[in-house]
């Protein structure tokens, strides 16, 4: 079954495939911070910070986390806190906390070494198959595939492979065209130069095929289907969640903020105090304040309504109703609680939502 939908693999010119994709990249190629050297370290970190993210958003947030974390060992050692504040802004906060504690692991277990094989890097917390191919073959020049959304789209077209790239199952199908593509001379331009091509000429709608060296090996070109592929079924809706925020100071000027829990989304960031709102015959200040008080211990007097910010993720979107009001009385200071000045809140780790409410309701 696989070898019918990669029949186009065996009449692609595998050799001079490869050796056009890689010419074209080492004149192409972008310069990119972790292109520099092929440090294992910058590279698990660049392709972590890569998922779900814009090279042009990542490269000011990478050089920043080099410049506070620039060792495994310096990391490893790092509060959590810390690591956040660093990604704060960048999302899927997941990916960080991952990161932490699998560099811990190879500081305790690899010496602070990262695993140069299969098994072990793939052992690694948030390390998955393409993350492993993508450090194995760019740090240690190994033949391994590193397929992402891109390297599906430009394969898919190459190959004419018409399976939906949104199932998991998909992978493996990309993952055999990999390996039998792959350069053994040179896997880490080859991938590189995979995922370049996809970002920068074969992208998702408008792919520039009068620009792209591959063009005379690309199966749907010839057939005129390239803006056919890739396959992908649509995602789910959207869940949309309706919040009411509270930024509460007290008479010293100073405000209340709370940490998430220690699992689920953006787990241990921090906020200001919310609900969702979910009974409709009680006004949201109502909800708000009865909340603040059973759940914080927070008398609150609460003003109108000052705005609304709107926070999309990929599963759900948030409408957040932000009020201001003054903290009274605050029974007990818990350690998922804090109340902090205007200068002690830049600290702390908070999602882009509730930087929003800080640069639009605080400052």
């Amino acid at each position: 079954m696989t070898k019918n939908k990669l029949k186009n693999l065996e009449t692609i010119d595998k050799q001079a495939f490869c050796q056009d994709l890689i010419n074209w990249f080492v004149e192409e190629m972008r310069n990119l911070p972790w292109r520099e050297d092929q440090d294992p370290y910058k590279i698990w970190v660049s392709e972590i910070m890569l998922q779900q993210t814009r090279v042009d958003t990542v490269i000011p947030y990478f050089n920043r986390f080099m410049e506070q974390f620039p060792t495994i060992e310096v990391l490893a050692e790092a509060e959590e806190e810390k690591v956040l504040k660093a990604w704060e802004g960048l999302g899927y906060y997941s990916r960080a906390r991952n990161l932490h504690s699998a560099v811990k692991e190879v500081q305790e277990k690899y010496e602070g070494r990262v695993p140069d094989n299969l098994k072990e890097i793939s052992s690694l917390k948030g390390v998955g198959p393409y993350t492993a191919g993508a450090i194995l073959s760019q740090a240690y020049g190994i033949p391994e595939p590193a397929v992402d959304g891109n390297v599906m789209r430009v394969l898919s077209r190459i190959l004419l492979i018409e399976d939906d790239i949104a199932k998991a199952s998909s992978r493996k199908v990309f993952e055999k065209a990999v390996r039998e593509l792959i350069s053994h001379e040179n896997p880490s331009y080859f991938n590189q130069a995979l995922m370049e091509l996809g970002a920068i000429v074969c992208t998702p709608t408008s792919p520039s095929c009068l620009l792209c060296p591959v063009r005379e090996h690309c199966a749907a070109f010839h057939e005129g289907v390239q803006h056919e592929l890739p396959i992908k079924t649509k995602n789910k809706k959207q869940r949309e969640v309706h919040l009411a925020a509270a930024v509460l100071k007290d008479e010293s000027g100073r405000t209340l903020i709370h940490k998430r829990a220690e699992k689920g989304l953006l787990a241990n960031l921090w906020e200001f105090p919310n609900i969702e709102i979910h009974l409709p015959f009680k006004t949201e200040k109502v909800q708000l304040k009865e909340i603040l008080k059973t759940e914080y211990g927070a008398e609150v007097e609460l003003g109108e309504m000052v705005g609304t910010i709107d926070h999309v993720f990929s599963h759900l979107t948030w409408t957040i109703h932000v009020y201001e009001g003054t903290l009274t009385e605050l029974k007990e200071e818990k350690t998922d609680l804090k109340i902090v000045s205007s200068e002690q809140i830049d600290i702390y780790p908070f999602p882009v939502s509730h930087q929003k409410m800080i640069n639009q309701f605080y400052k």
